[in-house]
């Protein structure tokens, strides 16, 4: 009972250690990201874009991002998380403070796309690293902690976002968005600095755990073998998987389903009859809280039944028929709320679990590899979601049409995920 006690304290410590500034940085790159949802409530019409522009637009980010994810998973497992990492910090911040710059459609495109080229690696990165310190067992908890870094990315930033819009239009001669651009990238920039002073590598070279406890971490780790590897691995292995390829179709689903409602929930709040840049921000936080109790709730039912599928499937069927039952109360805010609340929190919750899967599946370099193949080509819905999403607005006057479209994906995943067979 007390090694156990033991071990409870020393992964207390660790994640103490580790999840606060992880955290803190998944906030700041997925507020970079989609921060771009609230601009075009003034964007648009100041530049004259289209929604299918807009769309178009917000997807590129995720092409630039296809492209490096696998070359900047390999390059981070060679240099060490902790250059990478603030490198990609750095880079990004860069980048998104630029997009207040935008004139043109092609500059869009062109800022979105080097958006997304040097942010890629981030989030499979840090999957990767996680897994170097924490046995399966603790993983789908842990996983769910640090992305929750989605919704309070969402509870802070809608408001705040929201704020910056209404209270800066025309100080200085910039516009709203142009202001939001500007001050959400400043904070990604610092943390940059941050990770390359405050970030260990792996357990072995973290100067704030004693022997023995770096001696019980590594122990623990029996999946130690398949992160840490150097057995001989060959890049094509990744591609000819069909596991690899199983579960890039699920996570495509589940990504329509992501930035779905990342990129057009404020316009799906301000659909309802909702007034005044700052009142939306306020609203559109709400789903964003209910989601951060449900991811972690949902983490933790996981791991203590040690049981991924069915609480990816089910998660994902209920996000599904609610977000269709919003399109039956548009007109009543209320209602509304709260569907765009369970939807919200239940497409969050699944991404987390979705990861518990490809750490346990895989060995040697074949981990970092296909996370980062997993994850890229997953996220060429975050092209896909918002241009169909955008284009069927453009068409039809109505997001109804677009809902149906992210309905439908978050319930094929659910199949597809049931039909699911871990091979080791």
């Amino acid at each position: 009972m007390a090694n156990n006690f033991n071990e409870t304290k020393l992964y207390r410590k660790v994640s103490w250690r580790l999840i606060p500034i992880l955290l803190a940085s998944y906030i700041l790159a997925y507020l970079d990201r989609v921060n771009v949802g609230f601009a075009k409530l003034q964007m648009l019409s100041d530049l004259k874009f289209s929604e299918t522009i807009y769309g178009l637009g917000a997807g590129l980010f995720f092409i630039g991002y296809f492209l490096f994810e696998v070359p900047s998973n390999l390059i981070m497992v060679r240099v060490g998380a902790r250059v990478w990492m603030a490198r990609i910090m750095l880079t990004w911040g860069i980048l998104s403070a630029c997009t207040m710059l935008v004139k043109t459609p092609l500059m869009f495109y062109t800022v979105r796309f080097l958006l997304g080229f040097a942010e890629a690696g981030f989030f499979p990165g840090i999957i990767y690293y996680l897994a170097m310190w924490y046995p399966e067992e603790r993983r789908g908890r842990i996983y769910a902690l640090f992305m929750t870094g989605v919704a309070i990315a969402g509870v802070i930033g809608s408001p705040l976002s929201g704020w910056i819009l209404q209270s800066s239009a025309g100080l200085h001669g910039l516009a709203g968005w142009q202001w939001l651009f500007l001050l959400e990238a400043i904070p990604s920039i610092v943390m940059g600095i941050v990770l390359f002073v405050y970030l260990d590598d792996n357990i072995t070279v973290a100067r704030w755990l004693t022997p023995r406890e770096k001696q019980t971490l590594l122990r623990n780790l029996q999946a130690k073998a398949k992160i840490n590897s150097a057995s001989r691995f060959k890049l094509h292995q990744v591609f000819l998987n069909p596991v690899v390829w199983q579960l890039s179709a699920i996570y495509f689903c589940f990504v329509i389903g992501l930035y779905g409602i990342s990129f057009w929930l404020p316009t799906l709040v301000k659909d309802s009859g909702v007034t005044g840049d700052l009142m939306i921000g306020v609203l559109t936080a709400i789903p964003y809280a209910c989601a951060i109790v449900g991811m972690l709730l949902l983490g933790r039912s996981s791991d203590l039944r040690n049981e991924r599928r069915w609480h990816l499937s089910i998660a994902a069927l209920v996000a599904g028929i609610s977000l269709y039952a919003t399109t039956l109360f548009t007109n009543n805010l209320a209602f509304s709320l709260v569907l765009l609340s369970v939807a919200t929190t239940a497409i969050l919750s699944i991404i987390p679990l979705f990861w518990s899967l490809p750490t346990t599946a895989f060995s040697g370099l074949m981990v970092a590899s296909a996370i980062a193949w997993i994850n890229s080509v997953g996220n060429l819905a975050g092209f896909v979601s918002p241009y169909v999403i955008g284009y069927l607005k453009d068409t039809t006057g109505s997001m109804d049409d677009g809902i149906d479209f992210i309905c439908w994906s978050l319930i094929i995943g659910a199949g597809l995920v049931l039909s699911f067979r871990q091979k080791n």
